[in-house]
Protein backbone atom coordinates (compact mmCIF):
# COMPACT_ATOMS: atom_id res chain seq x y z
CA UNK A 1 0.00 0.00 0.00
CA UNK A 2 1.03 3.53 -0.27
CA UNK A 3 0.46 6.40 2.32
CA UNK A 4 -0.16 10.13 0.96
CA UNK A 5 2.10 11.41 4.02
CA UNK A 6 4.96 10.56 1.81
CA UNK A 7 4.87 13.45 0.08
CA UNK A 8 5.75 15.62 3.62
CA UNK A 9 8.02 13.11 3.98
CA UNK A 10 9.56 13.88 0.63
CA UNK A 11 9.46 17.46 1.22
CA UNK A 12 11.35 16.63 4.42
CA UNK A 13 14.01 14.62 3.20
CA UNK A 14 14.54 17.53 0.03
CA UNK A 15 14.75 20.17 1.85
CA UNK A 16 18.72 21.60 2.45
CA UNK A 17 17.97 23.09 6.08
CA UNK A 18 16.05 20.21 8.08
CA UNK A 19 15.65 19.33 11.76
CA UNK A 20 15.80 15.33 12.65
CA UNK A 21 12.33 14.24 12.15
CA UNK A 22 10.08 12.57 15.05
CA UNK A 23 6.72 10.93 13.50
CA UNK A 24 3.71 10.68 16.20
CA UNK A 25 1.09 8.73 16.10
CA UNK A 26 -0.92 5.29 17.61
CA UNK A 27 0.20 2.37 17.99
CA UNK A 28 0.13 0.27 14.68
CA UNK A 29 -0.53 3.07 12.40
CA UNK A 30 2.41 2.18 9.84
CA UNK A 31 4.87 4.28 11.12
CA UNK A 32 7.81 1.92 11.07
CA UNK A 33 6.62 1.04 7.66
CA UNK A 34 6.76 4.27 6.59
CA UNK A 35 10.52 4.77 7.89
CA UNK A 36 11.50 1.58 6.20
CA UNK A 37 9.97 2.38 2.85
CA UNK A 38 11.48 6.25 3.26
CA UNK A 39 14.77 4.41 2.76
CA UNK A 40 14.25 1.64 0.56
CA UNK A 41 12.60 3.94 -1.78
CA UNK A 42 14.73 7.52 -1.82
CA UNK A 43 18.50 6.96 0.38
CA UNK A 44 21.51 4.72 -0.67
CA UNK A 45 21.23 3.09 2.63
CA UNK A 46 19.17 2.61 5.60
CA UNK A 47 20.83 2.29 9.01
CA UNK A 48 17.55 1.21 11.18
CA UNK A 49 18.04 0.65 15.24
CA UNK A 50 14.86 -0.30 17.55
CA UNK A 51 15.52 0.64 21.06
CA UNK A 52 12.69 -1.56 22.11
CA UNK A 53 15.07 -4.80 20.60
CA UNK A 54 18.85 -2.94 21.11
CA UNK A 55 18.70 -2.47 24.77
CA UNK A 56 22.06 -2.65 25.36
CA UNK A 57 22.06 0.16 22.70
CA UNK A 58 20.21 2.54 24.83
CA UNK A 59 23.06 1.50 27.69
CA UNK A 60 25.82 2.49 25.40
CA UNK A 61 24.33 5.71 25.02
CA UNK A 62 24.25 6.49 28.37
CA UNK A 63 27.73 7.36 28.45
CA UNK A 64 27.84 9.55 25.08
CA UNK A 65 25.27 11.39 22.86
CA UNK A 66 27.86 12.94 20.85
CA UNK A 67 27.40 12.24 17.18
CA UNK A 68 31.02 12.07 16.25
CA UNK A 69 30.93 9.32 18.96
CA UNK A 70 27.38 7.79 18.13
CA UNK A 71 27.60 7.62 14.26
CA UNK A 72 30.39 4.63 14.19
CA UNK A 73 28.23 2.83 17.29
CA UNK A 74 25.71 2.55 15.20
CA UNK A 75 27.26 1.57 12.13
CA UNK A 76 28.88 -1.26 13.82
CA UNK A 77 25.59 -2.26 15.27
CA UNK A 78 23.57 -2.04 11.66
CA UNK A 79 26.33 -3.09 9.39
CA UNK A 80 25.58 -0.01 7.22
CA UNK A 81 28.05 2.67 5.79
CA UNK A 82 26.47 5.74 7.25
CA UNK A 83 26.88 9.48 5.23
CA UNK A 84 24.73 12.10 4.37
CA UNK A 85 23.19 9.73 1.69
CA UNK A 86 22.25 7.53 4.61
CA UNK A 87 18.79 7.36 6.40
CA UNK A 88 18.86 6.94 10.27
CA UNK A 89 16.12 5.07 11.70
CA UNK A 90 15.64 5.49 15.57
CA UNK A 91 12.64 3.05 16.17
CA UNK A 92 10.77 2.62 19.80
CA UNK A 93 12.90 5.86 20.81
CA UNK A 94 10.48 6.31 23.87
CA UNK A 95 12.74 3.18 25.22
CA UNK A 96 15.93 5.40 25.15
CA UNK A 97 15.72 9.14 26.69
CA UNK A 98 19.17 9.32 25.85
CA UNK A 99 18.73 8.69 22.14
CA UNK A 100 15.66 10.89 21.79
CA UNK A 101 18.16 13.76 23.80
CA UNK A 102 20.91 12.91 20.95
CA UNK A 103 18.76 14.31 18.11
CA UNK A 104 19.53 18.29 19.82
CA UNK A 105 23.23 17.63 19.10
CA UNK A 106 22.00 15.75 15.51
CA UNK A 107 20.03 18.95 14.97
CA UNK A 108 23.45 21.30 16.27
CA UNK A 109 26.56 19.51 15.44
CA UNK A 110 25.59 17.07 12.48
CA UNK A 111 22.74 18.73 10.61
CA UNK A 112 23.78 17.18 7.65
CA UNK A 113 22.84 13.30 8.52
CA UNK A 114 18.76 12.63 8.09
CA UNK A 115 17.15 11.14 10.36
CA UNK A 116 13.60 10.30 11.39
CA UNK A 117 12.86 8.41 14.56
CA UNK A 118 9.11 7.11 15.66
CA UNK A 119 7.38 5.60 18.84
CA UNK A 120 5.01 5.57 20.90
CA UNK A 121 2.92 8.83 21.19
CA UNK A 122 2.72 8.84 24.76
CA UNK A 123 6.36 7.74 25.67
CA UNK A 124 7.50 10.57 23.52
CA UNK A 125 5.61 12.84 25.42
CA UNK A 126 6.24 11.60 28.40
CA UNK A 127 9.77 12.42 27.72
CA UNK A 128 8.72 15.93 27.36
CA UNK A 129 9.01 16.75 31.00
CA UNK A 130 12.33 15.29 31.12
CA UNK A 131 15.63 15.32 28.95
CA UNK A 132 13.79 16.42 25.53
CA UNK A 133 15.12 18.48 22.13
CA UNK A 134 13.20 21.26 22.63
CA UNK A 135 12.95 23.29 19.23
CA UNK A 136 15.45 21.03 17.86
CA UNK A 137 12.95 18.81 16.11
CA UNK A 138 10.51 18.41 13.52
CA UNK A 139 7.27 16.27 14.62
CA UNK A 140 4.98 14.66 11.34
CA UNK A 141 1.68 13.20 12.52
CA UNK A 142 0.38 9.30 11.18
CA UNK A 143 -3.09 8.86 11.33
CA UNK A 144 -4.79 5.48 9.76
CA UNK A 145 -5.40 5.13 6.12
CA UNK A 146 -7.48 7.42 4.61
CA UNK A 147 -10.55 6.09 2.44
CA UNK A 148 -8.48 7.21 -0.71
CA UNK A 149 -5.53 5.34 0.31
CA UNK A 150 -7.62 2.56 1.06
CA UNK A 151 -9.14 2.43 -2.26
CA UNK A 152 -5.49 2.37 -3.46
CA UNK A 153 -4.72 -0.26 -1.07
CA UNK A 154 -7.33 -2.83 -2.07
CA UNK A 155 -6.47 -2.68 -6.03
CA UNK A 156 -8.92 0.12 -6.76
CA UNK A 157 -6.10 2.13 -8.56
CA UNK A 158 -8.01 3.31 -11.62
CA UNK A 159 -10.95 4.00 -9.77
CA UNK A 160 -9.07 6.67 -7.64
CA UNK A 161 -7.11 8.32 -10.58
CA UNK A 162 -10.50 8.90 -11.85
CA UNK A 163 -11.10 10.26 -8.50
CA UNK A 164 -8.86 12.62 -8.02
CA UNK A 165 -8.64 13.65 -11.75
CA UNK A 166 -11.89 14.49 -11.69
CA UNK A 167 -14.33 16.87 -9.48
CA UNK A 168 -16.99 15.24 -7.71
CA UNK A 169 -20.28 16.29 -10.05
CA UNK A 170 -18.52 13.53 -12.19
CA UNK A 171 -18.54 11.02 -9.79
CA UNK A 172 -22.03 9.49 -10.47
CA UNK A 173 -21.24 6.70 -12.89
CA UNK A 174 -19.73 5.17 -10.02
CA UNK A 175 -21.41 6.70 -7.32
CA UNK A 176 -23.12 2.90 -6.13
CA UNK A 177 -19.62 1.01 -6.23
CA UNK A 178 -18.30 3.83 -3.88
CA UNK A 179 -20.83 3.59 -1.57
CA UNK A 180 -19.83 -0.01 -1.73
CA UNK A 181 -16.37 -0.06 -1.06
CA UNK A 182 -17.04 3.09 1.63
CA UNK A 183 -19.22 0.77 3.59
CA UNK A 184 -16.54 -1.81 3.35
CA UNK A 185 -13.66 0.83 4.38
CA UNK A 186 -16.30 1.89 8.14
CA UNK A 187 -15.85 -1.75 8.89
CA UNK A 188 -12.43 -2.18 7.95
CA UNK A 189 -11.13 0.93 8.84
CA UNK A 190 -7.57 2.22 8.37
CA UNK A 191 -5.11 0.34 10.56
CA UNK A 192 -2.77 -0.77 8.40
CA UNK A 193 -2.44 -4.59 9.98
CA UNK A 194 -5.91 -4.73 9.27
CA UNK A 195 -6.20 -3.49 5.88
CA UNK A 196 -3.80 -6.57 5.16
CA UNK A 197 -5.67 -9.09 6.66
CA UNK A 198 -8.68 -7.68 4.22
CA UNK A 199 -6.62 -7.71 1.66
CA UNK A 200 -4.92 -10.85 1.76
CA UNK A 201 -8.02 -13.19 2.87
CA UNK A 202 -11.48 -10.89 2.43
CA UNK A 203 -12.61 -12.57 5.60
CA UNK A 204 -14.19 -10.27 7.71
CA UNK A 205 -14.22 -12.35 10.57
CA UNK A 206 -10.57 -12.25 10.59
CA UNK A 207 -10.42 -8.60 10.23
CA UNK A 208 -12.03 -8.25 13.78
CA UNK A 209 -9.73 -11.04 15.14
CA UNK A 210 -6.81 -8.58 14.41
CA UNK A 211 -9.01 -5.37 15.23
CA UNK A 212 -9.19 -7.08 18.91
CA UNK A 213 -5.58 -7.64 18.84
CA UNK A 214 -4.84 -3.94 18.49
CA UNK A 215 -7.71 -2.99 20.85
CA UNK A 216 -6.08 -5.66 23.32
CA UNK A 217 -2.64 -3.61 22.93
CA UNK A 218 -3.81 -0.66 23.63
CA UNK A 219 -5.32 -2.07 26.51
CA UNK A 220 -1.87 -3.43 27.70
CA UNK A 221 -0.86 -0.21 27.22
CA UNK A 222 -2.97 1.26 29.86
CA UNK A 223 -1.60 -0.73 32.68
CA UNK A 224 1.88 -0.40 31.58
CA UNK A 225 2.44 3.64 31.58
CA UNK A 226 0.09 4.35 34.43
CA UNK A 227 -0.75 3.23 37.82
CA UNK A 228 -3.70 0.77 38.74
CA UNK A 229 -6.28 3.06 40.00
CA UNK A 230 -5.66 5.38 36.64
CA UNK A 231 -5.71 2.69 34.31
CA UNK A 232 -8.89 1.77 35.62
CA UNK A 233 -9.94 4.93 34.97
CA UNK A 234 -8.71 5.16 31.39
CA UNK A 235 -10.82 1.55 30.55
CA UNK A 236 -13.65 3.59 32.22
CA UNK A 237 -13.35 6.16 29.56
CA UNK A 238 -12.20 4.22 26.65
CA UNK A 239 -15.40 1.54 26.99
CA UNK A 240 -17.56 4.26 27.62
CA UNK A 241 -16.90 6.11 23.66
CA UNK A 242 -19.31 4.07 21.67
CA UNK A 243 -21.55 5.39 24.53
CA UNK A 244 -20.95 8.70 23.92
CA UNK A 245 -20.99 8.70 20.40
CA UNK A 246 -24.63 7.29 20.15
CA UNK A 247 -26.32 9.94 22.14
CA UNK A 248 -28.20 11.87 19.93
CA UNK A 249 -26.46 15.08 21.02
CA UNK A 250 -23.17 13.65 21.23
CA UNK A 251 -21.49 16.48 24.14
CA UNK A 252 -19.16 14.21 25.76
CA UNK A 253 -20.52 14.04 29.91
CA UNK A 254 -19.08 12.32 32.17
CA UNK A 255 -21.70 11.03 33.81
CA UNK A 256 -21.60 8.34 30.44
CA UNK A 257 -18.69 7.31 32.10
CA UNK A 258 -19.20 6.69 35.28
CA UNK A 259 -22.63 7.71 37.36
CA UNK A 260 -21.75 10.79 39.38
CA UNK A 261 -18.21 11.72 38.08
CA UNK A 262 -17.16 15.26 37.25
CA UNK A 263 -14.54 16.87 35.28
CA UNK A 264 -11.88 16.60 37.85
CA UNK A 265 -12.41 12.66 37.64
CA UNK A 266 -11.06 12.03 33.96
CA UNK A 267 -10.48 15.20 32.65
CA UNK A 268 -6.32 13.76 33.60
CA UNK A 269 -7.01 10.70 31.65
CA UNK A 270 -8.82 12.40 28.22
CA UNK A 271 -5.78 14.19 28.01
CA UNK A 272 -3.59 10.85 28.60
CA UNK A 273 -5.61 9.58 25.83
CA UNK A 274 -5.57 12.47 23.79
CA UNK A 275 -1.19 12.50 24.11
CA UNK A 276 -2.06 8.81 23.15
CA UNK A 277 -3.40 9.55 19.90
CA UNK A 278 -6.21 7.39 21.12
CA UNK A 279 -8.64 10.18 21.15
CA UNK A 280 -8.78 13.62 19.72
CA UNK A 281 -11.38 16.17 21.07
CA UNK A 282 -13.30 18.97 19.34
CA UNK A 283 -14.34 22.00 21.31
CA UNK A 284 -17.65 23.51 21.03
CA UNK A 285 -18.28 27.33 19.27
CA UNK A 286 -20.69 29.32 21.24
CA UNK A 287 -20.88 32.20 18.85
CA UNK A 288 -19.72 31.21 14.45
CA UNK A 289 -17.97 34.68 14.46
CA UNK A 290 -14.22 35.35 13.38
CA UNK A 291 -11.62 34.20 15.32
CA UNK A 292 -13.15 30.82 16.10
CA UNK A 293 -10.58 30.44 19.06
CA UNK A 294 -12.42 33.26 20.89
CA UNK A 295 -15.43 31.75 21.15
CA UNK A 296 -14.75 28.24 22.00
CA UNK A 297 -16.07 27.14 24.72
CA UNK A 298 -13.88 24.08 26.56
CA UNK A 299 -16.65 22.88 29.04
CA UNK A 300 -18.60 21.63 26.08
CA UNK A 301 -16.99 19.05 23.69
CA UNK A 302 -17.21 15.93 21.88
CA UNK A 303 -14.76 12.91 21.40
CA UNK A 304 -13.78 10.71 18.88
CA UNK A 305 -11.42 7.89 18.54
CA UNK A 306 -8.77 7.49 15.78
CA UNK A 307 -10.33 4.63 13.67
CA UNK A 308 -13.55 3.65 12.31
CA UNK A 309 -12.69 -0.07 12.39
CA UNK A 310 -11.71 -0.24 16.16
CA UNK A 311 -15.12 1.80 16.75
CA UNK A 312 -16.72 -0.86 14.97
CA UNK A 313 -14.52 -3.70 16.74
CA UNK A 314 -15.43 -1.82 20.33
CA UNK A 315 -19.03 -1.47 19.80
CA UNK A 316 -19.22 -5.16 18.18
CA UNK A 317 -21.57 -3.88 15.18
CA UNK A 318 -21.68 -7.03 12.91
CA UNK A 319 -20.54 -7.80 9.20
CA UNK A 320 -24.08 -8.30 8.66
CA UNK A 321 -24.36 -4.54 8.12
CA UNK A 322 -22.00 -4.60 5.32
CA UNK A 323 -24.38 -6.11 3.12
CA UNK A 324 -27.41 -3.43 3.81
CA UNK A 325 -26.74 -0.08 2.02
CA UNK A 326 -27.58 1.93 4.44
CA UNK A 327 -27.50 0.29 7.70
CA UNK A 328 -23.92 0.80 8.72
CA UNK A 329 -23.91 4.38 7.95
CA UNK A 330 -26.97 4.99 10.19
CA UNK A 331 -25.53 2.55 13.05
CA UNK A 332 -26.52 4.04 16.80
CA UNK A 333 -27.28 7.56 15.34
CA UNK A 334 -25.32 7.94 12.41
CA UNK A 335 -22.15 7.94 14.89
CA UNK A 336 -19.92 5.83 12.44
CA UNK A 337 -20.65 8.32 9.30
CA UNK A 338 -19.55 10.85 12.07
CA UNK A 339 -16.63 9.16 13.23
CA UNK A 340 -15.43 8.70 9.74
CA UNK A 341 -16.37 12.56 8.26
CA UNK A 342 -14.05 13.54 11.69
CA UNK A 343 -11.30 11.73 10.29
CA UNK A 344 -11.33 12.28 6.73
CA UNK A 345 -11.56 16.25 7.35
CA UNK A 346 -9.09 15.63 10.28
CA UNK A 347 -6.33 14.29 8.08
CA UNK A 348 -7.11 16.54 5.07
CA UNK A 349 -7.58 20.49 6.75
CA UNK A 350 -4.93 22.24 8.19
CA UNK A 351 -7.43 24.62 10.17
CA UNK A 352 -8.88 24.02 13.67
CA UNK A 353 -12.52 21.79 13.65
CA UNK A 354 -15.01 22.96 16.11
CA UNK A 355 -18.81 22.00 16.50
CA UNK A 356 -21.71 24.52 17.08
CA UNK A 357 -24.88 24.18 19.16
CA UNK A 358 -27.34 27.01 20.05
CA UNK A 359 -27.90 27.83 23.42
CA UNK A 360 -30.94 25.35 24.11
CA UNK A 361 -29.23 22.40 22.39
CA UNK A 362 -32.31 22.55 19.92
CA UNK A 363 -29.86 22.82 16.94
CA UNK A 364 -26.44 21.30 16.59
CA UNK A 365 -23.87 21.51 13.05
CA UNK A 366 -21.30 18.91 13.58
CA UNK A 367 -18.18 20.39 12.60
CA UNK A 368 -17.00 24.13 12.00
CA UNK A 369 -14.05 25.84 10.27
CA UNK A 370 -13.06 28.21 8.41
CA UNK A 371 -11.76 28.58 4.21
CA UNK A 372 -8.63 30.29 2.58
CA UNK A 373 -11.28 33.32 2.74
CA UNK A 374 -11.48 33.62 6.34
CA UNK A 375 -15.26 32.94 5.99
CA UNK A 376 -16.70 30.49 8.72
CA UNK A 377 -18.01 27.13 6.92
CA UNK A 378 -20.57 24.66 8.86
CA UNK A 379 -20.06 20.88 7.73
CA UNK A 380 -23.06 18.58 8.43
CA UNK A 381 -23.40 14.99 8.61
CA UNK A 382 -26.25 13.04 6.85
CA UNK A 383 -25.98 9.23 7.65
CA UNK A 384 -28.58 8.18 4.65
CA UNK A 385 -30.28 10.15 1.78
CA UNK A 386 -32.62 11.97 3.69
CA UNK A 387 -31.45 15.81 3.20
CA UNK A 388 -33.74 17.93 5.34
CA UNK A 389 -31.34 19.32 8.02
CA UNK A 390 -32.98 21.44 10.71
CA UNK A 391 -29.81 22.13 12.45
CA UNK A 392 -28.40 23.78 9.09
CA UNK A 393 -31.52 25.66 8.35
CA UNK A 394 -31.44 27.36 12.01
CA UNK A 395 -27.48 27.85 11.33
CA UNK A 396 -28.01 29.66 8.09
CA UNK A 397 -30.71 31.92 9.61
CA UNK A 398 -28.74 33.34 12.38
CA UNK A 399 -25.59 33.27 10.49
CA UNK A 400 -26.08 33.77 6.80
CA UNK A 401 -22.53 31.84 5.71
CA UNK A 402 -21.34 32.26 2.51
CA UNK A 403 -22.23 28.44 1.91
CA UNK A 404 -22.77 25.73 3.74
CA UNK A 405 -21.74 21.72 3.07
CA UNK A 406 -24.01 18.94 3.65
CA UNK A 407 -22.26 15.18 3.29
CA UNK A 408 -24.53 12.19 2.75
CA UNK A 409 -25.17 9.49 0.30
CA UNK A 410 -26.99 11.84 -1.75
CA UNK A 411 -24.78 12.36 -5.26
CA UNK A 412 -23.38 15.49 -5.23
CA UNK A 413 -24.80 19.00 -6.11
CA UNK A 414 -25.47 22.68 -5.05
CA UNK A 415 -28.69 23.89 -3.61
CA UNK A 416 -30.03 27.43 -3.94
CA UNK A 417 -30.17 30.16 -3.16
CA UNK A 418 -28.33 28.99 0.45
CA UNK A 419 -25.52 27.44 -1.62
CA UNK A 420 -25.93 24.25 0.23
CA UNK A 421 -23.05 21.93 -1.59
CA UNK A 422 -24.16 18.51 -1.08
CA UNK A 423 -20.77 16.10 -1.05
CA UNK A 424 -21.25 12.31 -1.36
CA UNK A 425 -19.15 10.98 1.98
CA UNK A 426 -17.12 9.09 -0.05
CA UNK A 427 -16.06 12.18 -1.18
CA UNK A 428 -15.50 14.24 1.83
CA UNK A 429 -11.20 14.47 1.26
CA UNK A 430 -12.64 16.80 -1.55
CA UNK A 431 -14.21 19.65 0.86
CA UNK A 432 -10.34 20.50 1.23
CA UNK A 433 -10.44 21.98 -2.29
CA UNK A 434 -13.47 23.87 -1.94
CA UNK A 435 -12.49 25.25 1.54
CA UNK A 436 -8.90 25.81 -0.06
CA UNK A 437 -10.66 27.84 -3.15
CA UNK A 438 -12.48 30.14 -0.66
CA UNK A 439 -15.82 27.85 -2.05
Amino acid sequence: MDRLIFEDLLEWKNRREKMPLILTGARQVGKTWLMRELGKRHFKNTAYISFDLNPELSRTLETTISPAEILPILQSETGVPITPDTLIIFDEIQESPRALLSLKYFCENAPEYNIIAAGSTLGVMLHKHKSFPVGKVEFLSVHPLSFFEFLDATGENELLKFILQNPPQNYTPFHEKLIRHLRIYLYVGGMPAVINEYVKNGSFDKVRKVQNYILNAYDRDFSKHTKESFSSKLRMLWQSVPSQLAKENKKFTYGAVKSGSRGRDFETAIQWMRDSSLLEKINRITTAKMPLKAYEDFSAFKIYLNDTGLLCAMAEVGMEMIANREALFMEFKGAIAEQFVFQELRQSLSNSLFYWSNDSGSAEIDFLTQDANSNIIPIEVKSGINLRAKSLGVYIDKYSPKYSIRTSLAHYKISMPDNIIDMPLYAVANIKNILDNGG
